[in-house]
């Protein structure tokens, strides 16, 4: 039985896959990459049935990225479990140092580490996310705010007997949602060191994280109608119901805002109208008090630092 097991899900980019591949081979010993070919349409199943040492599962009808990360932890054999993205890569031996320190806290769900920020052809930059890492009880602090990096977290098989798979039907949110489940159950640890390349999403690459409009309205929908109801948060006092949500519609807001300013520099003027178009969706006054607050910074010194990273990943 392998040790851990490494998911990378793609879609008809064999240009990408090859190097995350080989990148996963690179991050730990005795590791089981498996491959989900999410019904690609080119070369993609020849390419990687060339490549040497992976279990190359092909799926024959579209499963979105969830659906094929579901279809690789069911077909893994992994203690320990991570997926990784076919245009992100893992830092050599990342994934040995993270499972050491997880080894070592046994009551411990998860562990994660921070992203170098990369553009659109893989060059890194000298950013990386968080800048902040909270470990220990982050129930809370992950209502509102998604600081885990999808390919930076390793987690144990036994929490997936606990909460089970990841939800097919909210792309794009599905590693975010099953964070905050092995969270209430579980203290999460955290690699305070980058363990991942991260190709960062623009207005106009159509990567699902360029959709800002679609995923914040998922995402206030999970949070009211999913989130909520778990019993951690359904048994918490109304302040402390009230306080998360606040903060999770100022991040919301954030970045709304900030995706539409992206938008506008690259000439893109639709998506900013779609974007801020949810926003009545969020608390009302906290969401006119950023936006005040950042909208007025815009012309004077463009975007604060703050938000030059990524206000929530998804």
């Amino acid at each position: 039985m392998p040790r851990a097991s490494i998911i990378i899900a793609t879609h008809s980019r064999p240009h990408l896959v090859t190097r995350a591949v080989e990148s996963a081979r690179a991050s730990g010993r005795d590791v089981e990459i498996v491959v989900v070919d999410d019904a690609s349409s080119d070369e993609t199943a020849s390419v990687c049935k060339n490549l040497s040492g992976i279990n190359y599962v092909r799926v024959d009808r579209n499963q979105r990225v969830a659906g094929a990360r579901n279809v690789g932890l069911v077909a893994s054999c992994g203690e320990y479990l991570s997926f990784l993205d076919d245009d992100d890569t893992r830092l050599p031996g990342s994934l040995d140092t993270q499972i050491e320190a997880l080894e070592r806290e046994p009551q411990a769900g998860l562990i994660y580490g921070q992203a170098i920020f990369c553009d659109q052809e893989g060059r890194p930059s000298n950013k990386s996310y968080p800048s902040d890492c909270p470990q220990g009880d982050v129930f809370w602090k992950l209502l509102a705010r998604n600081f885990i990096p999808c390919g930076s977290a390793v987690f144990r098989r036994s929490c997936l007997s606990r909460v089970g798979l990841l939800d097919d039907s909210i792309p794009g949110l599905d590693d975010w949602d099953l964070w905050v489940r092995i969270a209430e159950i579980c203290p999460i640890m955290a690699a305070e060191t980058p363990v991942i390349t991260w190709r960062r999403s623009t207005p106009v690459s159509g990567q699902g994280t360029s959709k800002a409009a679609s995923l914040v309205s998922m995402s206030v929908q999970k949070f009211r109608g999913c989130w909520m109801n778990l019993p951690r948060a359904a048994g918490a006092a109304r302040k402390t119901k009230r306080v998360a949500w606040q903060e999770f519609s100022e991040n919301m807001a954030e970045h709304l805002i900030w995706e539409s300013a992206r938008a506008l520099r690259c000439g893109e003027f639709r998506q900013p109208l779609k974007n801020l178009s949810v926003l009545p969706w969020l608390d009302p006054l906290t969401t006119i008090r950023i936006a005040e607050h950042r909208v007025l910074r815009f012309p004077r010194a463009g975007l604060p630092v703050s938000l030059a990273a990524f206000s929530i990943q998804f």
